[in-house]
């Protein structure tokens, strides 16, 4: 059996793929780093990863906040997303780095992040070690044409009516296109911020007062586009 403990300095959370063949040789998968939004280490978050897992990759959502309350790590979190830098960034690098080195990893890693994790996920597109990015209603940086270059290919969605971000795909979407990285953008009218975070407890009750209400439809079609996205990219060919 490969060894899937968590590292101690990265507390999160890991979900395994079930294997194919039981009885058959040891199975490999590609590994994805789940980036959390800004109410941290939820069970909707243990939900995303748990669904990239039965869908056949191995996924390790880190606890970024590292057990702190959400309100306490948001600004410092943003700061981070608009420099491009910073230790989250080095954290969401040695998940990718742990996950490669896992004997039932194929060493081929890609990342996906919700929110303030989306602009986490954008911006560790050029990062060694990924592979694919899937980007969801991320916050995109003035300078974003500079801060990708060199990216992996990436997959996005976000939401019409989400006053915060939508004024900022065209400039994301002219950037890829500036510096050829392969991208799926699709902006879904209907939707607002965090349309695909079905959260519970107090997090529901903020989504709630603000109007970012969980869309089940769209975000059955927003997976798929993300499997199908990372399929391509993740998922080596047979033959």
């Amino acid at each position: 059996m490969p060894d899937t403990s968590l590292p101690e300095s990265a507390p999160g959370y890991l979900a395994m793929p079930a294997r194919k063949h039981p009885d058959g040789p040891p199975e490999t998968f590609p590994g994805v780093v789940v980036v959390h939004d800004v109410f941290g280490m939820t069970p909707d978050l243990r939900r995303q990863a748990d669904r990239l897992a039965s869908n056949g990759y191995i996924a390790l959502a880190p606890d970024l906040w590292h057990g702190k309350a959400w309100p306490r790590c948001v600004r410092s979190a943003i700061r981070q997303v608009m420099a491009g830098s910073g230790p989250v960034f080095e954290e969401i690098d040695a998940a990718a780095a742990w996950l490669a080195g896992l004997d039932a990893c194929t060493g081929k890693i890609g990342v996906v992040g919700f929110c303030v994790g989306g602009g986490f996920a954008l911006l560790s597109a050029p990062r060694p070690g990924f592979s694919a990015a899937s980007v969801n209603y991320a916050p995109v940086p003035q300078d974003v044409g500079a801060m990708l270059d060199g990216a992996c290919p990436i997959v996005a969605s976000y939401g019409g009516k989400d006053r915060s971000t939508r004024t900022d795909l065209p400039r994301l979407e002219k950037a890829l296109d500036e510096l050829n990285v392969p991208h799926d953008i699709k902006v879904y009218p209907a939707a607002n911020h965090a349309f695909m975070n079905d959260h519970s407890g107090v997090a529901r009750v903020v989504q709630k007062v603000t109007g970012m209400n969980y869309e089940h439809e769209e975000t059955g079609d927003a997976w798929r586009r993300i499997f199908a996205f990372f399929a391509q990219y993740l998922i080596e060919p047979v033959g």
